[in-house]
């Protein structure tokens, strides 16, 4: 059986710090095991050390499911890249996480509000082959230390169409695949097609809806991430416009064990933070249990 987590954007926003600025991380951390989920991923309000961190969620029974990580190997060598990640792979370990959420970030726009997503970043054919090479060296690293690498396609990076996803996937062997539904939605890509073609690599899921005029208005009006975050774009799932009944039966056909996480970059004023979590929750608890019992 899976495990279904969320992910604290629901409460707190970590790209738009004024975004739930009020909501404090014990009541994220008593809302999401009100609302019936098994593990958290890491927020801004997460304290990173795992002496501090580990008591705090023990008292709500909830696991760390994993953490956001910001790699910058087109900047830097891979020894430095491993070197750079070693605080938060040890907060992961400490705590039992499986898998890092990695993500390029070098010329990212997603953090830019004034930046379209029409001038976000692509990587050069040359840069290519390198990239791939040291993605997988740190991937591989990571390996032998008991963590997937769960590379997280991203609107706003050098890794955002789904392309670009398969190119990447086809040019290393240790890099795991994180599959974000409203992400590679938004890039134009298709979640289910991914899924096949990468089911046996894919080590972590963001369960993430959008909602389909919204997305039509980002695109008309060539909004930046954020702007389009502002504009509703993203919904927990059930509030949207994806089916996740093939999706989670597709990844339980292909033998899928990790975490289902719910996330969706809204606004908390807007989108009451305990309903939305609970409308996640209660839209992926009854496919889980359909599915992944059938096998």
């Amino acid at each position: 059986m899976v495990r279904i987590g969320i992910n604290p954007l629901t409460w707190t926003n970590d790209d738009l710090p004024e975004l739930g600025e009020q909501n404090s991380l014990e009541t994220c951390l008593s809302e999401a095991k009100l609302a019936g989920y098994e593990g958290v991923e890491l927020g801004r309000k997460f304290p990173r050390d795992p002496k501090v961190l580990g008591p705090i969620l023990k008292p709500h029974g909830l696991s760390l499911v994993s953490g956001w990580y910001s790699g910058r190997l087109l900047e830097r060598s891979i020894d430095d890249e491993i070197k750079a990640m070693q605080p938060h792979l040890t907060l992961l370990k400490s705590l039992g996480s499986k898998a890092m959420v990695f993500c390029e970030v070098s010329r990212c726009v997603h953090g830019e509000r004034k930046v379209p997503l029409s001038k976000r970043p692509r990587l050069a054919e040359k840069e290519w082959k390198p990239f791939s090479e040291h993605l997988d060296a740190v991937a591989a690293h990571l390996a032998k230390e008991g963590v997937c690498m769960a590379y997280h396609h991203h609107m706003g990076t050098v890794i955002q169409s789904e392309d670009e996803v398969d190119r990447m996937m086809d040019s290393t062997k240790a890099v795991g695949l994180l599959l974000d539904t409203g992400h590679l939605t938004f890039a134009g890509g298709d979640p289910m097609r991914a899924l096949k073609r990468h089911a046996k690599r894919i080590v972590h899921v963001h369960c993430k809806d959008i909602r389909k005029d919204k997305l039509a208005q980002a695109r008309k009006q060539d909004l930046s991430f954020l702007d389009a975050v502002l504009g509703d774009v993203f919904a927990v799932p059930g509030d949207g416009s994806i089916d996740f009944a093939p999706l989670l039966e597709g990844l339980a056909k292909s033998g899928y064990k990790g975490w289902l996480v719910v996330e969706a970059d809204q606004d908390p004023a807007k989108a009451h933070p305990l309903t939305h979590a609970r409308m996640g929750h209660d839209c992926l608890r009854p496919l889980a249990q359909r599915y992944w019992a059938a096998k």
